[in-house]
């Protein structure tokens, strides 16, 4: 298939540009560059043999993204691009709603308008609001602790009924959870502009030196160790996920999540870190960060059943990847 990958210069996104390349498909990416970076283009070229065709485009502006429509024929779209920071969401509301929404519309507009039947939207467990884990997708979705999670909740409710109008129109959606890790080259990894909102590129980047210490924000909820507990998944079993999830879409709303089942807490995944890669990472206990819940992980059976797909990768190989990465990284 020709895939159209927005925001395929991105952590998630350039992953899974690795993934379609290596079961045939043609990629077309569109990315604006504000959380990636243009040599992740050559990085994917070296790691695959073959150049992604690339639009420096915001895929909120519709005339740029009708022009891609106009020159490829698109079989089937990924959508990545979007703001992700919880956090940053709470005190910059209108241009996570912005953003997050007017990309969704726009790029579903030129799916209709141009006979693109195949849609897979990044959406997130955040979704489901704060539930007792682990988390299903046929539970009812609450409301949301944060902007950045209502952007893809209502993203959801919008790509569902344009898909009711226009059945030829299908969509899954993949709501994830936190990926970690990189690819085994060490070339391409989570790599954010300015300092990371994300914990795992916090902690790579405190191991190399480049920031003083890794905030650690609550040890007072009702976990293991009173941080926060997450379903962490390997960035390359989470690309694998957006493959299995575009080959196997065939019509209607498909919702899968894509996680590891189990839950680990922040500081088991530092210690884990330091312990994997013998290096000491400083923290400090810090307070609650907005809009964070203190336990998260999938039911991700849904997924292997119906996609025969599951993470392969644990913790270990999700710390090694990354701190590989990082030292690659100049």
């Amino acid at each position: 298939m020709n895939i159209l990958v927005t925001g395929g210069l991105g952590f998630i996104g350039s992953h899974t540009v690795v993934e379609l390349i290596k079961n045939n498909h043609e990629v077309i990416i569109a990315d604006n560059l504000i959380n990636s970076k243009i040599e992740v283009l050559d990085k994917l070229s070296t790691i695959t043999g073959i150049k992604p065709t690339f639009y420096q485009i915001d895929v909120t502006d519709e005339a740029n993204v009708e022009e891609i429509f106009n020159n490829h024929k698109i079989n089937g779209v990924i959508h990545f691009a979007g703001l992700k920071a919880v956090g940053e969401s709470v005190s910059k509301p209108i241009e996570y709603y912005y953003n997050n929404l007017v990309s969704t519309m726009v790029l579903s507009k030129m799916c209709v308008k141009y006979g693109v039947g195949k849609f897979v939207f990044s959406s997130s467990a955040t979704v489901y609001g704060d539930q007792p884990s682990p988390l299903k997708e046929d539970m009812e979705l609450k409301k949301t602790t944060n902007p950045y999670g209502e952007t893809k909740a209502m993203s959801e409710r919008i790509l569902t009924d344009i898909s009711i109008a226009n059945p030829n129109f299908s969509v899954s959606l993949l709501r994830y959870f936190n990926p970690v890790g990189a690819h085994e080259s060490g070339l391409i990894g989570e790599d954010p502009n300015g300092i990371p909102n994300n914990l795992m590129p916090f902690v790579t980047k405190v191991a190399k030196g480049q920031l003083q210490k890794l905030s650690v924000f609550g040890n007072d909820y009702d976990t293991i160790d009173g941080t926060g507990v997450r379903d962490y998944i390997h960035v390359v079993d989470l690309a694998k996920g957006h493959v299995k999830a575009i080959e196997n879409l065939k019509n209607g709303i498909k919702i899968y999540n894509l996680g590891t089942g189990r839950g680990t807490s922040v500081l088991e995944l530092v210690n884990t870190f330091m312990k994997v890669n013998d290096i000491i990472v400083p923290y400090e206990i810090v307070g609650r960060r907005p809009g964070d819940i203190s336990i998260s992980f999938a039911d991700a059976s849904k997924a292997e059943n119906n996609l025969g797909w599951k993470a392969e990768l644990g913790i270990d190989e999700m710390v090694r990847d990354a701190w590989r990465f990082e030292q690659n990284n100049k």
